[in-house]
């Protein structure tokens, strides 16, 4: 694997997921395979997860690991070609990015949707040159369309826990404070996609996703149709994509906060969410403490889904 960006890049999905359970028995089976090679870890956004994560991930393969927090301990970067360069930013992204690379082995980048520009955000401007200028194999830690590491170990975690071949998984929208990207929804619709659940997606009008990631997904705009009989129940905001309203907070209705009233329809479904997750504004304090609330799991696979993806880029150096 020399880059890995969406579920495309990760293959068969049997074969990750067998990959997957593998590595959890034995986290540091292939500890040699990462020895004297460098991860540099390259953040324009916060993490919590993320970080940790994938750091474990390294650690787990032998490899020394390199955090860089842009505008945090380096220089402020300028990402657009033709800019007179007159202002805060002493840097530009085209000479950083070839230096990176001659440091390390691997890179990971975390930059989110700007909300500046839907054409700037969906081309995914700064990840794709790092992918052209590193010299170097990228992986996502979370760009401004996708969140591949964390869709994977959603789908890790639901196989854990399904207790049926073809479970019902639904999305829906739940009301935030703040515009949140449509990265984390999008990959989750796109990897949901990817197998043959029953995959819904439900949130308000004016809410619609990119075509690109529904895909073939069932969208119900009542909150409650869509979530009778689910097995798994995925909460997440994200701000409007549709055009004149980009990244714009349409709605903060909180009738479709996630509490008993929704989860009383489901068939006894399993809670979901991506973390960090507002308390009270996405799911309700029973819901995310009930037993039946999956978040630490999930969260913990995070380190399983980034050490198969590590894995597979360190092999790809041969």
């Amino acid at each position: 694997m020399k880059k890995f960006t969406c579920v495309q890049d990760i293959g068969d999905l049997h074969a990750a997921l067998a990959e997957a359970t593998e590595i959890k028995n034995d986290r540091f089976k292939y500890v040699e395979l990462g020895r004297n090679k460098t991860l540099m870890m390259v953040f324009f956004n916060s993490s919590l997860r993320t970080r940790l994560s994938t750091q474990k991930a390294a650690l787990n393969l032998g490899m020394n690991v390199i955090v860089l927090d842009i505008n945090q301990g380096a220089w402020k970067l300028e990402t657009e070609r033709g800019v007179i360069m007159d202002g805060d930013k002493s840097e530009h992204i085209l000479e950083a990015i070839p230096v990176m690379g001659s440091y390390c082995d691997l890179i990971g980048v975390r930059s989110f949707a700007r909300f500046e520009s839907r054409d700037f955000d969906y081309q995914e401007t700064i990840l794709n040159q790092f992918i052209q200028y590193s010299g170097r194999p990228v992986f996502s830690m979370e760009a401004a369309t996708r969140h591949p590491l964390q869709s994977f170990a959603d789908l890790i975690t639901i196989e854990e826990y399904k207790q049926t071949a073809r479970p019902k998984v639904v999305m829906t929208w739940a009301p935030h404070p703040n515009a949140l990207p449509q990265a984390v929804p999008n990959s989750f619709a796109e990897w949901m996609n990817a197998t043959d659940y029953d995959f819904v997606i439900t949130h308000p009008h004016g809410y619609e996703l990119a075509p690109e990631f529904v895909g073939n997904a069932r969208v119900e705009y009542d909150q409650l149709k869509a979530l009778e009989g689910a097995d798994f129940v995925y909460a997440k905001n994200w701000s409007a994509y549709t055009d004149g309203n980009y990244g714009k907070v349409l709605s903060r209705d909180r009738n479709w906060t996630v509490g008993e009233r929704q989860m009383a329809v489901t068939n006894n479904a399993y809670f979901m969410h991506c973390l960090p997750v507002r308390r009270n504004m996405i799911v309700t304090d029973d819901v995310i403490e009930s037993p039946r609330s999956i978040v630490i799991p999930e969260a913990a696979n995070r380190e399983i889904s980034a050490t198969v993806v590590l894995k597979r880029l360190l092999e790809g150096l041969k």
